[in-house]
């Protein structure tokens, strides 16, 4: 018997590139208000808003966008035109329909862990475009199960553990945020596969847990979950 009946995998920047999107609309950003601050100043207020709009707006493009402008307002005092801001919006429309740019050994990767674990997608974000990003990836075929929360904290795992009747010990986490995918995840006493990313998000960053600590795994890409698994299975 398999030691883990579910794995479990973060979406966005795991399991394809979604932050470089962030990344370029930030810099359009920077871009569009550099009449009125230093580049460094708006880049800082829109780490702030971004970061307090988090309890009213989730996580995801939409809450972005709305946060840009926000932000855009309060930095020109009401001054920003509406050309300005349907520039905004449009920029969150492009980010929307950007196509899935699987990471790499992605495409080869789940398709080898499927053929011997369940696996579920777990990611948190708007529902709609987390939904679609998954149907869009190619890889929707490989997950019997399909998870979008609000938020990644430890009542939400525990939530979708009792749903699906999972003890935390057989259960695997694989995802790129240490304070979303690994830490809440650690704390049930579950396992989890940390895989980080090129970028991470200013709200997403946290400290590692110390070496040896139990359930915690590290790789650097992808391809090397089918042999860290047949290594737990061989130590079960």
């Amino acid at each position: 018997m398999s030691r883990f009946d579910v794995i479990a995998f973060d979406a966005d920047d795991t399991l394809w590139h979604t932050e470089r999107l962030y990344v370029d609309a930030q810099a359009r950003f920077v871009k569009l208000l550099a009449r009125y601050h230093n580049p460094e100043w708006i880049q800082a207020r829109l780490d702030e808003t971004e970061g307090r709009n988090l309890a009213h707006f989730g996580y995801g493009i939409k809450a972005f966008a709305l946060s840009m402008i926000e932000t855009a307002v309060e930095l020109t005092e009401g001054r920003i035109t509406g050309g300005d801001i349907q520039t905004l919006i449009g920029m969150a429309k492009e980010m929307l329909h950007a196509d899935i740019e699987l990471l790499d050994t992605v495409a080869e990767t789940i398709p080898q862990v499927a053929q011997n674990y369940s696996l579920m997608a777990l990611t948190k974000g708007d529902l709609l475009d987390q939904e679609t990003k998954i149907n869009r990836s190619g890889l929707r075929q490989y997950f019997q199960h399909i998870e979008i929360v609000s938020h990644k904290t430890r009542a939400s795992y525990e939530r979708v553990l009792q749903e699906h009747r999972l003890a935390p010990s057989r259960f695997l986490m694989v995802g790129n945020s240490l304070k979303s995918d690994i830490l809440p995840v650690l704390e049930l006493g579950a396992h989890a596969v940390y895989v980080p990313y090129e970028i991470t998000w200013l709200h997403e960053r946290a400290e590692p847990p110390p070496n040896g600590h139990a359930g915690y795994h590290k790789i650097e890409q992808l391809a090397a979950l089918p042999a860290l698994l047949a290594h737990l299975e061989k130590t079960a």
